[in-house]
Formats: structure tokens, sequence, C-alpha cells
């Protein structure tokens, strides 16, 4: 696992530190003489639990209390009854330690060596268990308190509740900016069904801030040729009026762009030019109008407009196929632009990009 050197010299002062405090409260509270050692060995592992992932559910204060020392008695336990068969008992131990820590929910491995060591040091003194060991285990946590809440990091973490083992039937509403439900997440989790040495809110943070950074990377490796709408219909100046309203009526678009010869956009024609030349904003026989704006006039001078050029708006955005996508987003979300055409080479048009075309492009990364 990465982490920064800060972080490294904070686990390691906190070991440290830890494990002197642990250590001398222990030698001063616990009785002198009978041989009895102060500290035990699998305080080591604690520490490294404690210190280094403070987070885990392996390293909470219950786990290393209650595994620590339900462990010792588990391999005194051993001693007792297999004592004649060291190597037999010293599986029985660690096996027997796993199971009941999983029972008593307190999950943590350096209970595994807790028991081992009872039953290789050969422990048959029940109070064992109780000085150094449960002594050791809750000097430990609370040394992992104070320095932990001193440097930053939460400990005790509270740990999220176990996924349901059946499927949830109606997921929750996922919270604001999730990309998943909790619902979600237990269903997973339920599947996965393994220990994780990952608390499940940190889990699930992990999994957003992940989940929105391959987004903002997807979005930011698109370009405009990857979403526009390809081979767009288009126009001329020339092009007769009736002509370019039957294109968008057929077609269903809102707008042409309008090109010369060469496929160079000289400007853009939309319904709402339409609707200015025509007055659509005056609501009586707006249909008489309309119709008499699209019908060519016969004489060889008309008062009205006859053709695309006279009527399309010439101020029109351009964009190139290359250009990348997230830089687009606050052009159409600021500008109140709807249609943007895409030029490729020598500026000839080679697409049209709409608002739709980008909504559907965050929606499929969305589903990524």
């Amino acid at each position: 696992m990465k982490v920064d050197g800060r972080e490294r010299l904070r686990v390691v002062l906190g070991a440290c530190i830890g494990l002197l405090i642990t250590a001398g409260l222990s030698e001063w509270l616990m009785p002198h003489g009978g041989g009895v050692p102060w500290l035990v060995a699998p305080l080591g592992a604690s520490a490294v639990l404690v210190f280094g992932v403070p987070a885990s559910p392996l390293a909470q204060p219950w786990a290393v209390v209650a595994g620590n020392a339900a462990s010792a008695l588990v391999g005194i336990a051993c001693v007792h009854v297999l004592g004649a068969w060291p190597e037999v008992a010293a599986a029985v131990a660690v096996a027997l330690a796993i199971g009941l820590m999983f029972l008593l929910r307190c999950l943590h491995p350096p209970g595994g060596a807790a028991a081992l060591l009872m039953v290789l040091a050969g422990v048959k003194d029940w109070s064992f268990a109780a000085e150094p060991v449960l002594l050791n285990s809750c000097l430990m946590v609370a040394a992992g308190m104070v320095y932990n809440t001193l440097t930053g990091r939460r400990y005790p973490h509270p740990q999220g509740a176990m996924p349901p083992a059946a499927p949830v039937a109606t997921p929750a509403p996922d919270p604001a900016g999730s990309l998943f439900s909790e619902a979600d997440l237990d269903a997973v989790l339920a599947r996965y069904n393994q220990v994780l040495d990952v608390p499940r809110d940190d889990l699930r943070d992990i999994l957003n801030e992940a989940g929105l950074m391959a987004s903002r990377r997807r979005i930011t490796t698109l370009r405009c040729a990857d979403v526009m709408s390809g081979d767009p219909k288009a126009v001329e100046w020339g092009t007769p009026l009736q002509d370019a309203w039957a294109l968008l009526r057929e077609h269903r678009i809102k707008a042409l762009p309008v090109i010369d010869r060469a496929r160079r956009v000289v400007g853009i024609v939309t319904l709402h030019d339409f609707m200015r030349e025509a007055s659509l904003d005056l609501h009586e026989d707006w249909p008489t109008r309309l119709r008499r704006l699209l019908t060519p006039s016969p004489l060889t001078h008309s008062t009205k407009p006859e053709v695309v050029g006279q009527i399309m708006t010439r101020q029109v955005r351009v964009v190139s196929a290359d250009r990348p996508l997230a830089e687009l987003v606050p052009l159409f979300a600021a500008t109140g632009h709807h249609h943007i055409p895409v030029v490729g080479p020598e500026a000839r048009l080679v697409g049209i990009l709409t608002q739709s075309d980008l909504v559907a492009a965050l929606a499929r990364m969305d589903a990524l």
C-alpha cells in the first residue's frame, strides 16, 4: 500500500510510543516476581494494526482486547487438554481461537499468535490471559485512541453493519453524488462473502471517489468527433426556403448548417429564423404567414426573403473535430447554444454536435 512519508512516520512513531506506554505501565501495574512477563509478543502485531490501519475492522478496540484475551484462554485450555501432544495443541489452539473470534465478532490476527504463544510456552495459569494479555491489550487500545485522535485519525472507527445474506428487495435512494446505492454495496459484499480489512464506510467512499475520477478521465479523453452526428444535413446560401423547411421537417431537426461549395460553414439556419421572418410570435393567422414566406415569388424582384442566405444567422460558432468534449460543456450550459457545427481539415463541415449528443455521451459514461 502506497502512503506518503508523513503517514509512514506517523505509524512508526505511534507504534513506538504505544508499545513504550504499554510496556511501562504494564511493568508498573503488574506484581513483580513469579517470572511472569510484563509484555507479550503478539502486542507487536497489534501495534501494527492499531497505529498502521486504525480504520480496519481488525484493529478496533473490541477486536484487540477480546481477540487477544479470548485467544489466550483458548491456548491455555489446549495446554491443559492436549499438552502431551504440543504439535496438535498448537494447531487446534489457533483454529479454535479463529473460530471463537468469528463467534464473538472480534477477529484480530495477533489473537492467533496469542493462542499459539500459550501452547509454545506451556502456560497453564488461567490468570495469564488477564495479566499480561488483557492488561497489555487494554493499554495498547488506550494509547491508540489518544495518539490516533491527536494525529487526525478516527479511532475507534465506526464500522457499518455487515450486509444481509439475502438480497435487498428495494434499493434505498442513492445519496447525493453517489455512484451506487447502499443496497448495491450490501448486495456485492454479500456475494463477495469474505472478511475485508476495510470499514464499510471507507470502502463506499473509496469506490465513489474512484468512480468519479474515472468519469472525469473518460470525459477528458472524448473528442467532438466521438459523439457528434456525422454526415449532417446542410444547405447552401442559395437554397430556397421551401427546400430548407422541408429538410427540417423531414428529418425532425432544428438547425441546418449553411455551407459554400467547399463545404465551409458560412452560417446556420434554424427553426427560430423561420419563425422570426414569418412573425410567428403573432398568433393570428400564422399558418398563412408561414406559407407566404415559404412560397417562391413568381416575380423577378421580391420584397420577402426567398433563399436561406437571406434569413440565416451569419455569426456561427464552430468547433474542430478533435476538440475535447469537456470544453463544450460550459459552452452549451452558459451561452444557450443548442447546435454547433463540427469542422475537420481545411475547416470543412464534418458533423454537428447537439445538446442531445452531449447528454447521451455523459449518460453512457455514467452507465459504464
